[in-house]
């Protein structure tokens, strides 16, 4: 994969970075408002989790076009201590930060495709696609 653009994660000032340049790409390839929020929404997320539970990190951008089909791919990839209970975390609800908990099923239902790979000890990465309509 060749992503365009990446925002390493490292402060929190960063999450904001990442949110404004997924937004830029998004609106770019033609997203209406209401689709660049939920992209924006994803990629805070992601990037939260990034700096809460991994510390460092990085958010990955790419414009991809399928059967002509255009979207927009996110790759969130940190080295931290991985996910112990990756179907627990997948529910609904069940936060370990005191947050709202819509985490990754929140993630999940703002995208169109959503994938997850944890490794315990070697970090976490997540690939979401969300595809113009």
């Amino acid at each position: 994969m060749d992503f365009q653009s990446c925002v390493n994660i490292k402060k929190e000032w960063d999450i904001v970075g990442a949110r404004q340049l997924g937004r830029d790409i998004a609106r770019k390839i033609g997203f209406g408002t209401v689709d660049q929020a939920r992209i924006a929404t994803a990629i805070s997320e992601l990037a939260r989790n990034i700096y809460l539970y991994a510390g460092t990190g990085k958010i990955c951008f790419e414009t991809i076009e399928e059967m002509e089909q255009k979207g927009i791919m996110i790759l969130a990839l940190d080295n931290g201590p991985g996910i112990k209970e990756l179907s627990l975390v997948m529910e609904d609800g069940y936060s370990t930060s005191g947050g709202l908990g819509a985490g990754l099923p929140g993630v999940k239902r703002l995208m169109d495709e959503f994938d997850i790979h944890s490794e315990e000890g070697k970090g976490t990465e997540i690939k979401v696609i969300k595809w113009l309509r």
